[in-house]
């Protein structure tokens, strides 16, 4: 979810906070009088002041991980008393255009209010110029994927503080917040701000009389051609959070299957077709297990591996052998793990005395595999003409894909650890 590299003008990931101890407890949790309104919100309108208390703890520790800011949303995984971190977010309603004309008015009606801005600042009179920039008791909607049904539970408590740490560095979060990025913001200012002295200027000089030049008035006019279609966005959406109900589906596999059909949906609106379209149900499994970050059988690999392996009719041992096997050359890659085919002669015939110049010993051909007499190494003929290397216990007919696809055999071996003597 905390993915840096995605952020643009209405989306801004911070770094977690530093654990701050104990030191923090009692007093004010946040630096500045805006920081402070978001606590008091927060404070407000809780129903258990423990859990507040909780929270607190949890902001203090730093067991809030990498926020996410967006308009009306803020996002955040926060650990708890369990392994697996728990996805929290917060809903804040965005403000309406006419408040937002009113707010930009008021901004840009003295230069001191943008200075402001500039500096990190946020004016008392541009929280009080009639539109509600700061949350009152019961605006923050917050969302927990843990079982816990308080208001807020622990979790949404720490991310709402740790928010307000946000909003003491910078006044443009609570803006983004409302729903206007610090750019656009910025540059509406700017151009609210030469209206402005446009309009003064011409109050000073006497006014023209109205009206318009009769040749302007009879020229005939060409309409404008239609709008252009609206930019494709910069990056997919983020699902919503999926509760874990008992005898329900997993919500980790919801997350993971909405945020493949959200990024499969965006390539398909941004290039015009479907990435994974033409692929089959188990090459999709197999392309839906090898995305599976990380590396090692982890509890949560082993459940998704077995789900998917039943959907359809293979075992967990299958597609293990399968995600290597993608993870080293996609679906060409899975093709020469369990399709055997019949070369044509070139390419093929050259590859055993290559390896021989190399000092390797005779490997003994079958169809589109060479393999080492003493039955631990083997090579692969792909169709797109890459050699992809298997490796096997010696005796044992259990083979895996190892290293990285090479046009040449004795490149797809390095790596691999022949010994001289063999």
């Amino acid at each position: 979810m905390a993915s840096p590299h995605r952020d643009g003008e209405l989306r801004r990931t911070f770094p977690a906070f530093a654990a701050r101890g104990t030191g923090g407890a009692g007093g004010a949790f946040a630096g500045t009088w805006w920081g402070n309104a978001w606590v008091g919100a927060l404070e407000r309108g809780a129903l258990d002041p423990k859990r507040l208390a909780r929270g607190r703890g949890y902001a203090d520790q730093g067991n809030v991980d990498a926020i996410t800011v967006t308009p009306g949303l803020v996002l955040a995984y926060v650990r708890g008393s369990r392994p697996r971190p728990y996805r929290v977010q917060v809903r804040v309603r965005t403000l309406r255009d006419e408040d937002w004309e009113r707010f930009l008015d008021t901004a840009a009606d003295r230069a001191g209010h943008i200075a402001a801005l500039l500096d990190k600042e946020l004016p008392h009179s541009l929280a009080d110029c009639g539109v509600p920039l700061l949350p009152g008791p019961g605006d923050l909607a917050p969302r927990c994927s843990c079982p816990d049904s308080g208001h807020p539970c622990k979790h949404a408590a720490a991310l709402c503080y740790q928010t307000a740490r946000l909003l003491d560095a910078d006044p443009f979060v609570l803006l983004l917040l409302r729903g206007r990025g610090e750019k656009d913001l910025l540059d509406a200012l700017s151009r609210r701000s030469a209206a402005h002295a446009a309009r003064a200027a011409r109050e000073r000089q006497p006014h023209a009389l109205p009206g318009v030049r009769a040749t302007d008035a009879l020229t005939p006019r060409q309409l404008p051609p239609p709008p252009l279609p609206l930019p494709v966005p910069s990056h997919p959406g983020q699902p919503p959070v999926y509760p874990s109900a008992p005898g329900g589906p997993d919500p980790f596999a919801l997350d993971q299957l909405a945020t493949d059909a959200a990024a499969r949906a965006h390539a398909l609106l941004g290039t015009g077709r479907d990435p994974v379209g033409e692929l089959t149900l188990w090459q999709d499994a197999v392309r839906l297990a090898a995305a599976r970050p990380g590396s090692g059988l982890t509890a949560a690999t082993r459940t998704l591996y077995a789900r998917l392996a039943d959907a359809v009719g293979r075992t967990p041992a299958d597609l293990a052998r399968a995600v290597a096997a993608w993870r080293q050359g996609g679906s060409a890659g899975l093709a020469v793990l369990e399709e055997p085919w019949d070369p044509p002669a070139g390419r093929f015939d050259r590859a055993r005395p290559l390896l021989l110049a190399a000092d390797l010993p005779a490997f003994r051909p079958w169809r589109n595999r060479l393999t080492h007499p003493r039955g631990h190494v083997q090579l692969r003929l792909g169709r797109d003409g890459l050699w992809y290397a298997y490796e096997s216990e010696p005796g044992q007919d259990d083979w895996w894909p190892r290293g990285t696809p090479d046009l040449d055999p004795v490149g797809a071996l390095t790596g691999l650890g022949i010994p001289d003597d063999l």
